[in-house]
């Protein structure tokens, strides 16, 4: 701008002494009589200087340097008006091409109303003002207004010219008004223009952009010998089309017909290549430019953020400093976007150091991409600080900062800014939805999700279907999967990601059936799964232990080639450790590209369950890779850590706090307390317990409630449900279980009622595991009525624990027949049987004595059902035939038995050997028992029994003194009772009980008054104490 004012101050000296010399001419004679010699230098004179105006603007605008332009801008058209005043004061301001400079210098200085009058003011107005003034609406956006001058001028006879068919069709192209681009196209035809290489390829856009690509190829076509300008026309058109492929066609036809291809192509065909994920082809392109400007720079930085290939998009950028390219708004947006990707904190704060060097960081589209970049980081402070620097905020910062505390799970942050980008007036959009619908998604508040709902349906966005997703992702994650399954069947447009929103709903709800079906239905509306498609519904595979599928869906990723991605790879590993095939999943990993601890993670899980040592030296491959364990890493072999392992656990529990994890870690810390309650040191595990200082998670109290029931220290567990309760915390559906476990086994119905009630006032008697607890509680507790109404009462029955709890429930109680019938209403509700439940209902047929039934059952379970009987199931068969007779058929069945056989079974059909008093049956059970169990002292003891009842007490002896021998000892049995708060334990031959004397004294008067009664116990079959 100095350069205008020092060319203006000059020239004003100039036109001084000009004016000075001649003085003594009249004004008259100056304007009328010579006017040729006198104004032409003049008007020279000013065109230079206007060139010079138009020179400084046009520099303007190609650094693009907008936050400074309006300034600079301003001055330029005060320089203009200056000029235009001395112009108007020598009297030829309206002359020839000073005019028309004029005309254009305010045109391009933006200044449209002083452009518009001196334009009016002209004399003769040419194709050249008419140019400026038509460019001048289009750079404006006023396209109508471009139509409109074209015509004018077109009707006052002047011809355009192949810069004027441009402008306008340009114009048609943006507007999409076909029809009027024809009849510009007949002008061009007209006045001759047809071959001009510059019309045609403006021909050729107008009509690519209309989407009449065959009009576009006809032109194409016609072509004598179509430049680089038609050729890079008809690139552009494929690639506006959606058609890089036949772009990439195009080009290379240009280069067999020799046509070397100019920056402008190249940079279309390196458009094209990465349209089609090409990127390799367009870096062979990109080296081949000389030069590369700007804009060929930009289209590599952006493809190659789009790609996925960020490191490379940050290299470029780098490159392109180096070779003094200075940078523009989309370049910093899109190596920003890179950055984000990458979460590389110090080169995104090099790249707003240079966007603060060149004064755009106020600019809305780099301000998004800073605030998005530090949100990636985890930033956030940094990114509050960028929106609050900015002065005037649009919509679109609003949404990127909503977008970073949305992406870093500050929900309540989400909801508060939403409130105030409301109470500001701004207008919100899909974006804005999109961010609060996640928040209300992570807080699970779907009251809040339904009145944003409403909102959304009020302000026409309930058609987007961006918005549609998150709606769909927020009463899914929300648990509301009837709303979701809604939201997804009213949508008419739908795309991959609505699909897998609802299948991820499904499987996280563990309703994998209806996952498969969605999945199903997805392939048959030919929408291509994605990677998180694929990787949700392996996810739901491993859930089932469904083999098959899992076999099929891997099929499906290697067909799209999706199976070394990271995500798929350790879905892929999850699956098949979780189906139990250990060797197909170490396949898979090992046959991965890039092992990340997530893998890594899921082949040590599948390992620690199978084969300790081997997942143990997993591990320590991976401290050797350099990967760092997470809480999960630790997790899944802490998991695996027993009696056998625990020094490994101890050693794990060093090396967690040596990498300075805190017991505050609720998932870490809750595996470390079940490794201890998993290797029996309860004290160890109680002592741990202690050293959390946060005790508010109902996730850490039931870890504890539930080692003691798997330590039979079912009181302490009861207590350990008490002190929850003091510290304020609220139990879950987890917690109740456990607690509701501990009731049965101590056969405490007073407290189970206890804790039946706080169910009832937490709202949990609606959820399907705490009301299976309940009935299981009850039934245990002898009291099957309760189980019964509590089963009653259950609004949903989908869950088949709740069916499981009634039927065992009944069974053990001896209501055979009670069993059976819900087994078939379970049948009739649809619900699938599983191996839990043949269990109860053969059960069931064992104590009714329903021999022929039990035996249909068992045959169906196979044959029906597809559930391969168990040891379990068989001993229970052996234990229905047996007790009711049938040894032979018994013994039979054991013998085509496919599988090494357990205890169990033999200890079933010893037990119906001492029933029937088979001394030889029962000789040959016991053998095998105690071939089995040689330290179980219940096999001698029922072969005694056998021995005794027959008289066979040689035999008893014998067996006593095998047992000395081998140090068999009896436990000796005991038996409780709760009197108030306290359980009162009972066990034979105890002479340290305080009490002791009077329990004995007291046992004495009992059985004599059972003998009054005529009652004499049955010793002859009992071991004596001795054995003890």
């Amino acid at each position: 701008m100095r350069h205008i004012v020092s060319s203006i101050r000059q020239h004003s000296l100039l036109l001084h002494r000009r004016r000075k010399f001649s003085a003594t001419t009249p004004a008259k004679q100056f304007r009328n009589e010579d006017p040729e010699p006198q104004s032409a230098p003049i008007t020279l004179l000013y065109n230079n200087l206007l060139k010079i105006c138009l020179q400084e603007c046009k520099n303007l605008q190609s650094r693009r340097v907008f936050d400074e332009m309006p300034q600079r801008a301003a001055r330029a058209v005060k320089a203009c008006k200056t000029i235009h005043l001395q112009c108007l004061k020598l009297g030829f301001a309206s002359q020839g091409h000073l005019g028309d400079s004029i005309v254009d210098l305010y045109a391009k200085c933006g200044d449209m109303v002083s452009a518009e009058k001196a334009f009016f003011w002209l004399e003769n107005k040419d194709s050249m003002a008419w140019n400026s003034i038509i460019l001048m609406y289009s750079r404006n956006g006023l396209l109508e207004n471009v139509v409109e001058a074209f015509g004018s001028m077109w009707n006052s006879g002047v011809w355009p010219n192949q810069f004027s068919y441009a402008i306008v069709l340009s114009a048609c192209a943006r507007l999409v008004e076909v029809e009027i681009g024809k009849q510009v196209h007949c002008g061009v035809v007209k006045t001759g223009f047809e071959f001009d290489s510059f019309t045609e390829g403006s021909l050729i856009d107008m009509y690519a952009k209309c989407g009449y690509l065959i009009d576009a190829q006809r032109i194409f076509d016609g072509a004598v010998e179509p430049d680089n300008v038609s050729w890079t026309a008809m690139i552009s058109a494929y690639i506006q089309v959606g058609l890089p492929q036949k772009a990439m066609e195009v080009f290379e036809e240009m280069q067999e017909r020799g046509c070397v291809p100019d920056q402008v192509a190249s940079v279309t065909i390196i458009n094209a290549c990465v349209g089609l994920g090409r990127l390799d082809a367009a870096r062979q392109l990109f080296t081949q430019i000389t030069s590369p400007n700007v804009v060929a720079w930009n289209v590599m930085i952006s493809g190659h953020a789009k790609g996925g290939k960020e490191v490379e998009a940050i290299q470029f950028f780098q490159d392109m400093i180096k070779a003094s390219i200075r940078p523009t708004r989309s370049t910093l947006g899109s190596v920003l976007s890179a950055v984000a990707s990458v979460a590389n904190l110090s080169v995104g704060l090099q790249v707003h150091a240079l966007a603060v060097k060149q004064g755009l960081e106020s600019n809305v589209y780099v301000g998004s991409s800073l605030i998005n970049m530090y949100a990636k980081c985890q930033k956030m402070e940094a990114a509050s600080e960028i929106f609050n620097s900015l002065g005037e905020k649009n919509e679109v910062l609003w949404n990127a900062l909503l977008a970073g505390y949305a992406q870093n799970g500050s929900a309540c942050k989400v909801v508060k800014l939403f409130r105030s980008m409301r109470l500001s007036s701004f207008e919100t959009d899909e974006y804005t939805y999109t961010s609060i619908l996640s928040a209300c998604a992570c807080l699970e508040d779907v009251e809040m999700g339904r009145q944003l709902h409403s909102i959304i349906i009020k302000n026409k966005f309930a058609s987007n279907l961006f918005v549609g997703n998150a709606l769909i992702d927020m009463y899914a994650k929300c648990g509301a999967l009837g709303d979701a399954r809604r939201q997804f069947d009213k949508m008419l447009m739908r795309d991959h990601i609505s699909w897998n929103a609802i299948i991820v709903g499904y499987v996280q709800d563990e309703e994998e059936e209806e996952a498969f079906i969605m999945f199903h239905k997805m392939t048959l509306e030919r929408i291509i799964p994605d990677e998180a498609c694929l990787a949700s519904v392996l996810s739901a595979c491993a859930n089932r232990h469904d083999l098959n599928k899992g076999k099929q869906v891997h099929s499906l990723l290697v067909k799209y080639g999706l199976e070394s991605g990271l995500f798929a790879g350790s879905s892929l590993v999850d699956m098949y450790c979780k189906c139990g095939n250990i060797i197909s999943a170490s396949e898979v990993f090992f046959c991965l590209p890039d092992r990340s601890v997530v893998s890594t993670n899921a082949l040590i899980s599948g390992y620690a369950q199978t084969n300790i040592n081997y997942a143990v030296r997993l591990f320590q491959n991976m401290l050797v890779e350099g990967l760092r364990p997470s809480e999960v890493t630790f997790a899944s072999i802490l998991d695996a850590c027993s009696d056998q392992a625990y020094m490994l656990g101890r050693q794990l529990h060093s090396f967690i706090l040596k990498l300075g994890f805190s017991y505050d870690d609720e998932f870490l810390g809750i595996s470390l307390i079940g490794m201890y309650y998993n290797s029996r040191k309860l004290e160890d595990a109680s002592f741990l317990f202690s050293e959390f200082t946060k005790l508010n998670s109902p996730v850490l109290w039931t870890a504890m409630i539930s080692g003691n029931i798997q330590n039979d220290c079912c009181e302490e567990a009861l207590i350990g449900y008490q002190e929850m309760r003091k510290f304020n915390v609220m139990p879950d559906q987890a917690t109740f279980a456990s607690a509701l476990k501990a009731c049965s086994t101590l056969a405490s119905m007073q407290d189970g009622r206890k804790i039946h009630s706080l169910i009832f006032h937490t709202g949990f008697d609606m959820d399907e595991l705490t009301s299976s607890s309940l009935i299981d509680m009850y039934a245990k507790c002898g009291d099957v009525k309760c189980s019964v109404q509590v089963f009653s009462e259950m609004v949903s029955k989908k869950d088949i624990i709740s069916w499981n709890s009634m039927i065992v429930g009944f069974a053990k109680n001896g209501f055979a027949e009670d069993a059976l019938k819900v087994f078939e209403e379970m049948k009739r509700a649809s619900v699938k049987p599983d191996d839990i439940t043949f269990l109860g209902v053969l059960t069931a047929c064992s104590h009714a004595g329903m021999v022929s039934e039990g035996r249909q059952i068992f045959k169906d379970m196979t044959s029906l059902y597809d559930v391969r009987p168990r040891a379990d199931h068989c001993a229970c068969m052996v234990d229905l035939l047996g007790r009711w007779g049938n040894l032979k058929e018994a013994e039979e069945f054991i013998e085509r038995l496919d599988f090494e056989l357990d205890a169990m079974i033999w200890s079933a059909y010893l037990g119906a050997c001492k029933l029937h008093g088979d001394d030889t049956r029962g000789q040959k059970a016991a053998e095998k028992l105690i071939e089995l169990e040689p330290q179980n002292s219940s096999s001698y003891i029922l072969l005694s029994n056998i021995y005794a009842a027959s008289g066979n007490w040689g035999g008893v002896n014998f067996l006593r003194k095998e047992m000395k021998e081998r140090g068999v000892r009896k436990p000796p049995g005991c038996s409780w009772i709760i009197v108030g708060q306290k359980t009162n334990m009972f066990v034979a031959g105890d002479k340290f009980h305080p009490c002791a004397d009077e329990i004995h004294a007291l046992l004495k008067d009992l059985t004599a008054l059972m003998k009054d009664e005529g009652y004499f116990a049955d010793i002859g079959s009992v071991m004596d104490g001795s054995v003890n």
